[in-house]
């Protein structure tokens, strides 16, 4: 199965339904009255861990996930049926972002449900606005829509230890011998093209999650090679196990090896840079007692902590393992993202939202441009005289009519909004 660990899609929750115009009939009962119902509830989006997906593959097929509208209300203050929310599965560790504004929404690291996107509440039917001195409403109120964003999906693996290094030091075979997981391992780089996750014991009942990561190369954070790929994976590690080919069997320096992982790391995050490491000088078995000692000196000189292990033969293996688990029992948990506030709309008097644009064409009519407005005219009769005075109501709290003034518009001046042109009336 290919490995995604990226993905970008669109998300709507349902649209609320309308509140109803209808007023009540029934033989030998004169002027019943209003009794238009409410509106139903849109659906929400919901997102859920599930434990089985490793991988964000299904998101590459599918990228419209759009929730049902609310039922409309009915007749007899019928209140219609809320429509069914949308559940969406994604693998844990899903960090999932507003693409426009790159607000959190939330981090899938946890096994609770959480709405992404809200539905829109439903409309009020015209019962709602009777009273004693309008008391034959002749509209209603149409349903709020609901949230809509493009999202991205980004997938962080929930892992204690991260092994960073060049490709071909060992990485896959040091976690197939401390651990269950048994990666592909061959001679050649770039043989683990997809993380690995395995599950070390560490005695005495202890155990943590180490995730053997596709390998670096230089210019990696700013996209070559598996460039991201690698690098969103261990942002969530607690602890970075660097992992040298001290012998140098393919004609490479390690001390070089080492400042360019760590360049690639500070790059792409001065948070993962300062990430503690632990030093694993792999290879010992081949490598000379001078190159040891030399790479040994020049981390230490670093104030890091270096362990000689040969992953092939498992030499020096344990120690490492016990080595890390002293060193989580200091660490902070895995990173768990917040999930960042909605921004407040300013002055939401409506639900809507109230952003519009006013504009004047050559002919000198006012043409006003506002996509919420869409969905309150749906349900105003421009020839009943209550009805025209709401929908003069939410021209005037939503600031629309005090900018037509400020535009210098005077007593008889044509306005046009969506289509429909009145002569403007102080």
């Amino acid at each position: 199965m290919e490995f995604v660990d990226y993905a970008v899609i669109r998300v709507k929750a349902g649209d609320g339904g309308d509140g109803a115009v209808s007023f009540h009939r029934e033989k030998y009962v004169a002027a019943g009255g209003p009794d238009g119902g409410d509106g139903g509830k849109g659906g929400d989006v919901i997102f859920v861990v599930d434990d089985s997906m490793s991988t964000l593959l299904d998101f590459r097929y599918k990228r419209k996930y759009f929730a049902e509208k609310g039922q409309n209300g009915g007749a007899k203050r019928c209140t219609g049926r809320n429509a069914p929310d949308l559940v969406v599965k994604v693998p844990r560790g899903t960090v999932v972002t507003d693409k426009a504004t790159g607000r959190i929404i939330a981090d899938m690291s946890d096994s609770e449900p959480h709405i992404i996107a809200a539905g829109g509440k439903g409309g009020k039917g015209n019962a709602r606005f009777a009273t004693p001195t309008r008391q034959i409403p002749r509209f209603s109120k149409p349903g709020f829509p609901g949230e809509e964003y493009e999202i991205s999906l980004e997938l962080k693996l929930l892992a204690d230890v991260g092994l960073v290094g060049f490709p071909n030091v060992g990485k896959s075979t040091l976690i197939s011998v401390v651990s269950a997981a048994k990666p592909k391992i061959a001679n050649y780089h770039f043989t683990t093209l997809t993380p690995v996750l395995g599950v070390v014991s560490a005695g005495e009942g202890k155990s943590f999650v180490m995730a053997d990561i596709p390998g670096l190369i230089e210019g990696a954070s700013e996209g070559a090679g598996l460039g991201h790929e690698f690098l969103r994976h261990v942002d969530r590690c607690r602890l970075i196990v660097h992992i040298v080919d001290v012998s140098g069997s393919e004609d490479r320096d390690p001390k070089e090896d080492f400042e360019k992982i760590n360049l690639e790391l500070s790059r792409f995050s001065s948070d993962l840079a300062g990430r503690k490491q632990i030093i694993a000088a792999n290879k010992c078995d081949i490598a000379t007692p001078e190159q040891i000692a030399d790479f040994r000196s020049f981390v230490e000189s670093k104030g890091l902590e270096l362990f000689e292990i040969s992953a092939a033969t498992t030499g020096g293996t344990d120690k490492l393992v016990s080595a890390i688990a002293a060193e989580l029992d200091k660490l902070p948990p895995v990173r768990i993202y917040e999930a960042e506030p909605k921004p407040m709309p300013i002055d939401d008097k409506t639900g809507f939202g109230e952003k519009f644009e006013i504009t004047r064409g050559d002919d000198a009519v006012f043409y006003v441009t506002a996509p919420w407005l869409e969905h309150i005219m749906r349900t105003i009769d421009m020839d009943d005289y209550s009805s025209l005075q709401y929908f003069q109501k939410m021209l005037k709290n939503t600031g629309i009519i005090a900018r037509l003034e400020e535009m210098g518009i005077k007593e008889g001046d044509t306005v046009d909004i969506l289509g429909f042109e009145f002569d403007f009336v102080f």
